[in-house]
């Protein structure tokens, strides 16, 4: 028996990425790499922002725990899916997937706050200057980040336990590489539309109004660079539209899977690649090298 003696299933049977023995392998090696580069990249971004006391602005402190989630978040999957792609069975327990889901929403959720912060951030940095220093002050700045990781937390706690109290008796397997909400709740031996429904409007609804109001911050940012136009404006356009693309990356893909009731489909295990490996990669890459600041206190490090 498994939590609270609400299942009789003791573990779950991943089917992975592809069956086929040669993909396997070279999925391996290119998720190897990826976990390499997300582990790597963000951490240099942390030493780098720790280290340099120029480094010091709200901007910063919020691009450091942005590398710090990513890490978080891909250490929540890559390891054991790597250990997966080299074994016969891939099967995990009970608890343990319950476990994997409840932190993979912990942080996912959090950076979904992040980075609609991050995009608050740079409104008033640059459509009110004059006033930047007094919005985003060092203590905003960290009640803020300290409200993404509660929220983060709350969401997770809530979608965690809509899981746990389903009676799971019957089959087992899961079609994907981690254990996620849509996959898992497909295999609970009762009727679940209230619950889809209630999980559909929790994850759903936070990625599509965090995705509002970070497409709302840019077309600010935009309409006041037109505006007020300057020859140094074109590095911000530049920098917003290499933003955006990340955070479409990032929401998107969630936005399709969480915001429709769960009838699963064999593309979302595809689709989740890209917010689950793309994304982690690709921040430390658009949110540092586009920056000469930390560019410059990189090479000095």
């Amino acid at each position: 028996m498994a939590l609270g003696n609400f299942s009789q299933v003791t573990e779950f049977i991943l089917l992975g990425l592809s069956d086929t023995r040669e993909l396997q392998v070279l999925f391996f090696t290119f998720f190897l790499l990826a976990y390499a580069m997300v582990l790597l990249g963000n951490l240099l971004v942390i030493v780098t922002v720790r280290t340099d006391p120029k480094l010091s602005s709200p901007m910063y402190l919020l691009l450091c725990n942005l590398s710090f989630i990513d890490i978080c978040c891909t250490s929540v999957i890559s390891p054991r899916m790597l250990v997966d792609l080299l074994s016969q069975r891939k099967a995990i327990a009970f608890e343990d997937c319950i476990a994997q889901l409840f932190f993979l929403h912990f942080v996912g959720a959090s950076e979904m706050f992040l980075l609609t912060v991050m995009a608050y951030d740079r409104y008033t940095a640059i459509c009110k200057p004059l006033r930047y220093t007094a919005i985003m002050s060092q203590q905003v700045c960290w009640v803020l980040v300290s409200a993404c990781w509660a929220g983060g937390f709350i969401h997770s706690t809530v979608q965690t336990l809509l899981i746990v109290q389903l009676p799971f008796c019957g089959p087992n397997t899961i079609d994907n590489y981690f254990c996620d909400v849509p996959p898992v709740i497909q295999l609970a031996c009762t009727d679940i539309y209230v619950t889809e429904w209630l999980m559909a409007s929790n994850s759903g609804l936070i990625s599509v109004v965090c995705f509002l109001v970070l497409v709302t911050s840019y077309m600010f940012i935009l309409v006041t660079v037109r505006v007020h136009f300057t020859e140094g404006h074109w590095k911000v356009l530049s920098t917003c539209a290499s933003h955006m693309m990340v955070v479409t990356l990032f929401f998107v893909p969630c936005i399709f899977i969480y915001l429709r009731p769960f009838s699963t489909f064999p593309s979302d295990k595809h689709i989740s690649v890209i917010y689950t490996v793309f994304s982690p990669v690709m921040n430390p890459l658009i949110y540092t090298l586009r920056n000469s600041e930390v560019k410059a206190s990189m090479w000095k490090l």
